[in-house]
């Protein structure tokens, strides 16, 4: 009954149009998750991009950074050190990179 309101993990991730005749998401109750539809996804030009209107690369080391193109932000990985942290926000400072994470 509490369809979208507790664990679902034992369905896949892959959607299938919901056919039931009780079906709640079928009806389209408000409580439960809307179906994907034809007006959600966003025009090809900005699909993927940060809010920023920049491409996000996920760097792992100076070398990475370097070769990070000017039209990108970039977001140092979590497992990154505080010494090679502070090395690569100045090379990208450096080169004009956005660093989203420093």
């Amino acid at each position: 009954m509490n369809y979208g309101r507790t664990s679902r993990s034992r369905i896949k991730d892959n959607w299938r149009k919901p056919r039931g005749v009780d079906n709640k998401q079928r009806v389209g109750l408000k409580y439960v998750p809307a179906s994907p539809g034809i007006g959600y996804r966003n025009p090809k030009a900005v699909r993927g991009l940060h809010p920023s209107g920049l491409r996000l690369v996920l760097v792992n080391n100076v070398k990475e950074v370097m070769s990070a193109a000017k039209d990108s932000a970039i977001m140092i990985a979590g497992g990154v050190g505080a010494k090679k942290r502070e090395a690569m926000a100045k090379v990208a400072a450096e080169k004009g990179l956005k660093v989203l994470n420093a």
